[in-house]
């Protein structure tokens, strides 16, 4: 898809990548490389012995298998009925292990849908604990189901709750009541508006302002609705500062002691930016995608 660089896209990043823009701008036009991720809630076959076999697991994700580029690999399902992986974003793996979720915690996902990060989660609490994977939109929220009953047994989707409020809601009326909270917000994503002409002509400087105020809301909601010494994992898809490092910052500024930031884990790729890390395609290959972690104090 033709790009013009005097679009008010590009011209707005470049002021804030310099340099490093044309060559992040070529890369967020390309494919990103993806993983298929091991269902090991399944009782699954060697992966050994299928297509899979063929791609180089690498030591930073296990259970992963990455997808050669240009390729498009199918899962399957095992004997009992569950599907053996799930193709996602090395990147968000990443982000869901940070949680650092244990068995029997009580987990939100606070913005679920299409619910990758969720069986992560899921299959990280084991035989105890519940998790409420959230998402406002109707549609979304469908395909959540649908992605839990293909990877999850029916003894564990017991403890998985799908529910459709307002993530602020949450540290409305459950406050302190959550162990961990992944917030994987809604951003720009600016990767998807470049695959989309109609967003082109739509975006603005003022959107990103607006979600970056929606984001702030919500990461608030997380701080009121996980205990005192939990665990929060913010996350977005944009390479805007405006929704990443400067949510944050806000959050840190406004909060003061209530919150303590946490060193977010650096996996293969990865960059640190003030305070998280941060995927981009021209390092990686995936992304993008920023994530912080955060406790509350």
């Amino acid at each position: 898809m033709e790009f013009s660089a005097s679009h008010p896209f590009y011209t707005h990043f470049e002021k804030i990548y310099g340099a490093r823009w044309p060559n992040l701008f070529a890369a967020l036009m390309k494919s990103e490389q993806q993983v298929a991720r091991q269902n090991s809630l399944s009782l699954i076959e060697d992966l050994q012995t299928k297509k899979w076999s063929v791609f180089p697991q690498k030591a930073e994700l296990p259970g992963c298998f990455w997808i050669p580029a240009g390729e498009t690999c199918q899962p399957e399902r095992n004997p009992d009925e569950l599907l053996d992986v799930y193709i996602m974003d090395p990147a968000s793996v990443m982000v869901a292990r940070a949680l650092d979720v244990q068995a029997g915690d009580r987990v939100l996902d606070m913005c679920a849908a299409p619910g990758g990060k969720s069986l992560v989660m899921i299959e990280a609490l084991k035989e105890e604990g519940e998790i409420f994977c959230n998402d406002l939109s109707p549609e979304r929220r469908e395909r959540l189901k649908k992605v839990i009953q293909q990877y999850v047994p029916r003894s564990i989707r017991d403890r998985v709750w799908v529910t459709g409020k307002d993530g602020v809601q949450f540290g409305l009326k459950e406050p302190g009541s959550f162990d961990r909270v992944l917030l994987d917000a809604p951003c720009s994503g600016e990767r998807h508006i470049l695959e989309n002409k109609a967003a082109q002509e739509e975006w603005s400087p003022r959107r990103t302002e607006h979600l970056a105020a929606r984001q702030y809301s919500l990461l608030s909601a997380a701080l009121l609705a996980v205990r005192s010494g939990g665990r929060i994992v913010y996350s977005t898809c944009s390479i805007s500062p405006a929704e990443n490092d400067e949510v944050v910052r806000k959050l840190l500024k406004k909060k003061k002691d209530a919150v303590k930031l946490l060193e977010a884990p650096l996996g293969v790729g990865g960059e640190r930016t003030e305070f998280g890390v941060a995927y981009l395609p021209d390092h990686c290959g995936f992304g993008p995608l920023y994530f912080a972690v955060i406790e509350k104090s």
